[in-house]
Order: C-alpha cells, then structure tokens, then sequence
C-alpha cells in the first residue's frame, strides 16, 4: 500500500469520476450505483483498505455495499467519524484515528480516514462514504475534493 503523489491523486480521481459516471448512468437502484461506485475506487486508489457507505436507516448509519475487512454494522448520529460526518454534512479528514475523540475502531490496522457525506437530489445526506488507510496522514485536500466531485454528481 501506498500514498501516491499529488498530481497522480489527481489523475485517479478523474479517471475514477469517468469511470464511475459511465458505470452508474441511467442505473435507478441507489444500492446498484453504491456497489459500483466502492468497486471502482476499492480497485483504483492504492492507499484504500477499507472502502464503502453507510447508509442512513431508521436513525442509524447501516453498513453497505463495501469492500475490505468486517466493518461495523451500524452506527448512531454522532459517533465515531461517519457519525460526525453525518451530524456535521462535512467531509471529515483524520489524518490519526486514534487521536479523533470518539473513533470506533472497528478494524486495527485503520491509521486514517475520510468521510464524505452522500446527498440526493433534495440535499438529504442519505449516507456517507467511508475510506479508511492502514497508513497514517493517507488523506488530504486532494482526496477531499476528489470524492466531493465524485458525489456532486450523485443526485437522484
């Protein structure tokens, strides 16, 4: 596993835009898009471990579609980074997920995280999608606005 540089980020993330856009256009199933969309970037980006959503059930987060190790089944309003995520509507970047205040550490070897909340087409955060790193600081702007364009384009 590796970090890859800054404009190689880049180049990932558009590849991964193209690549997800042709994947799930025209696709209704919301789940159908989501296990297509973990997939592409579970296989692209070589500093992901773990990869997927969270989907907003009931008042929780529900685990699912994902790719990598068990992860958590669910989570509530708050908790953890995808909770925070969640309450906040912010992308979340923790370059240490041991030193983020209430981190569920439902995988060891996760050293950092990102969290990019999932809207439909009336702004209602609908998920939020997970990627965790067995490397430290593996996250940052680049991967921000990476995943943030990817999911601008999500609408319903």
């Amino acid at each position: 596993m590796r970090i890859p540089e800054r404009d190689e980020k880049q180049r990932l993330y558009e590849d991964a835009r193209l690549r997800i856009s042709g994947l799930t256009a025209g696709e209704p199933d919301r789940i159908a898009r989501m296990a297509g969309i973990v997939s592409v970037l579970h296989g692209l980006i070589p500093h992901y471990y773990w990869t997927g959503f969270y989907r907003v059930v009931g008042g929780q987060l529900v685990i699912g579609p994902y790719q990598g190790t068990v992860g958590c089944a669910r989570i509530a309003w708050g908790r953890g980074v995808c909770g925070a995520a969640w309450q906040t509507g912010e992308t979340q970047v923790v370059p240490d997920v041991h030193a983020f205040p209430g981190h569920i550490a439902c995988d060891a070897l996760s050293e950092s995280e990102i969290v990019v909340p999932v809207r439909d087409g009336a702004a209602r955060i609908i998920a939020v999608f997970d990627v965790d790193s067995t490397l430290p600081g593996a996250f940052d702007e680049i991967d921000r606005i990476g995943l943030e364009w990817i999911f601008s384009a999500w609408g319903e």
